[in-house]
């Protein structure tokens, strides 16, 4: 007979309790789950606990915006604090292989086969190849800045975060507004253009794949295979980053062997006599085409975004950003060259310029190798800008510009599913409607916009710190800065409306000198990268500075009125929002995140103690 274990009433009821605590921690975890959609997750700060709360902090708007305006985060705070808001981390999970091969991935696609043939034919005719050389420039100033702060600060927002921490809360607000409308803009303008390569390759004209109908021109043509596409990299970007990158590497390396094809066919099919004449709109059409085929470079900042994955930020992020974009401008050159000389620059199909000029030399069968190429590379800019904006919109939420609910990271991908999805379904909304041109404008005057603040966030960074730059040092770097910003304004501005002038650029360009060698001497450096750092400061973020701002003076009008209208629209969000938001997140004005396995932790801790 087996004895029998007699626990006292006491004791069961004890326990009894304790499992029931534990039962009710079990339901508290449930409700803590990623699955959720509450108020608290999409505004947890005191501001919008209730109408009354809401109304309050209208009446302190003054007082707050100059607090935000005021205001700079820390290396610190980003890669600790603001990162705790997403409640989960996302995966260290990648390499220099992995970040190289985005970066081939996310750069190479709509912009070389969709903007090559349309500036060629629009703007820069055969010169199409200064245009890339000179974005291509600009572009690399950029990179340079953006790897020293990815190495120093390695965490998912990129710009947003780096930003933050040298020009303050505003400023990157600014950016984070132009960052989403980017990311949102971009992946649109590169689904619209993967339909058109798609009605190539089944032999049917560009447009044959959409629907026709009478709303204004720009917006008549409605793009259902657009959302689907779009649809299709997301869910793969959200089941794991380093199965992505698996995929990327593959389709990135087909699509390399249809480039080579490309450049050596074009090489073989070429007729010099095409590159006549060589600038049929002048010095003035090749800047014009450089500032929108800039839009080719824009998918280089995904990488950035990566850092707070990969294994190695001070190794890797050099390797993958910098060898990649120095092999990407080589290729856009021979591509660009390859297309102006199998087709007359007024021939060329602005919206499947490749296909059709193998088709143009006799090699039909050539124009289906292209498309299905360029559909490839086309799908990978869309999967690694499925990742980087999403990425960026993680880090802006954690910071609560927009509601936190969209930081949150899934416990077991790693990746953050909600940003993705919102990304996702505004990109798809403005496919449907919108036409290449249209994105591609707004897009390279907010992806220039950025640029030319992270040179200026950079030089502040080398120049001033907190607690070490003495007021004299400060008002010296503020007035050499201005007088950088202002010099390359004039010299864009003159350039706009004196194309064929040059004493204006006696003025301007000797300012522009002044102040870049005004840093030099006269301001001392306070910070030195610890791992890798721009070479040639402050020249060359000067120097990146001076040519954003001149290549936003070489957009036509149209596209500073739509980013006007937007950059309003941005602004008033953030009076009514974004200002009450941040400011409580800064002051600790909100319930702070928990992640889900602390909060189990802790509920079953504090029921297995008992009252």
């Amino acid at each position: 007979m087996q004895p029998t274990l007699s626990i006292p009433v006491a004791a069961k009821s004890g326990w009894r309790n304790i499992t029931g605590s534990m039962g009710e921690a079990a339901d508290e975890f449930q409700t803590r789950s990623y699955w959720r959609c509450s108020k608290k997750d999409f505004f947890p700060e005191k501001s919008f606990e209730s109408w009354a709360a809401y109304k309050a902090a209208l009446g302190q708007t003054h007082h707050r915006f100059k607090d935000r305006l005021l205001c700079r985060s820390s290396d610190a705070t980003e890669l600790g604090e603001v990162r705790k808001q997403s409640e989960n981390d996302m995966k260290r999970c990648l390499s220099w292989w992995d970040l190289t091969w985005f970066g081939f991935g996310s750069v190479i696609g709509a912009g070389i086969f969709v903007l090559t043939g349309q500036e060629a034919h629009d703007h820069a005719g055969p010169a199409i190849i200064l245009s890339y050389v000179a974005s291509g420039i600009s572009a690399m100033l950029s990179v340079f800045c953006y790897t020293e702060f990815s190495v120093e600060i390695p965490v998912a927002g990129g710009s947003f975060a780096y930003l933050r921490v040298e020009l303050g809360d505003f400023a990157a607000f600014i950016a984070a507004a132009n960052l989403i409308l980017e990311g949102i803009v971009g992946k649109a303008a590169v689904a619209r253009a993967w339909t058109s390569y798609l009605a190539t390759l089944l032999n049917r004209s560009s447009n044959s794949l959409r629907i026709h109908t009478h709303l204004d021109k720009g917006f008549n043509l409605l793009d259902p295979i657009a959302v689907i596409i779009l649809a299709v990299t997301a869910t793969i970007a959200m089941i794991s980053t380093k199965r992505t990158s698996q995929f990327n590497w593959i389709a990135s390396a087909v699509h390399l062997v249809v480039i080579v094809f490309v450049i050596i066919g074009g090489f073989a099919r070429a007729n010099t006599t095409n590159l006549k004449p060589f600038l049929p709109h002048g010095v003035q059409g090749v800047f014009q085409a450089a500032a929108i085929v800039y839009f080719a470079y824009g998918g280089y900042d995904n990488i950035a975004t990566m850092a707070e994955e990969t294994r190695n930020p001070s190794r890797d992020i050099p390797l993958g950003l910098l060898g990649s974009m120095s092999i990407i401008t080589v290729i856009y050159c021979l591509m660009a060259l390859s297309l102006s000389m199998m087709q007359k620059y007024t021939d060329i199909d602005p919206n499947a310029a490749y296909s059709v000029a193998f088709k143009s030399v006799g090699w039909t069968w050539a124009q289906y190798i292209v498309a299905l190429g360029a559909l490839k590379g086309m799908t990978t800019v869309l999967l690694v800008g499925a990742l980087g904006g999403a990425r960026y919109t993680t880090h802006i939420a954690r910071s609560h510009v927009i509601p936190p609910f969209f930081a949150l990271v899934h416990p077991k991908t790693g990746t953050p599913v909600y940003a993705t999805i919102l990304i996702t379904f505004c990109a798809a909304c403005i496919a449907f409607f919108s036409n290449l041109d249209i994105l591609a404008t707004l897009l390279s005057v907010s992806t220039l916009f950025i640029f030319m603040m992270m040179a200026t966030a950079l030089l502040v960074r080398r120049y001033y710190m907190r607690g070490v730059s003495t007021r004299s040092h400060l008002l010296k770097l503020s007035s050499f800065l201005l007088l950088i910003i202002a010099s390359s304004l004039g010299t864009a501005a003159y350039w706009g409306l004196r194309p064929h002038g040059w004493i204006g650029y006696l003025i301007t360009i000797p300012l522009w000198m002044v102040g870049t060698l005004g840093i030099q001497l006269f301001v001392p450096q306070c910070r030195t990268p610890k791992v890798w750092g721009v070479p040639l400061v402050p020249w060359l973020p000067s120097l990146s500075i001076a040519t954003n701002l001149f290549l936003m003076g070489s957009l036509g009008a149209e596209a500073f009125i739509r980013f006007g209208i937007c950059t309003l629209i941005m602004l008033l969000y953030y009076l009514f929002f974004g200002v009450h938001a941040t400011y409580d997140m800064a002051h600790g004005q909100y319930e702070k995140p928990t992640s889900v396995e602390a909060v189990k932790n802790e509920d079953v801790k504090k029921a297995a103690e008992g009252p």
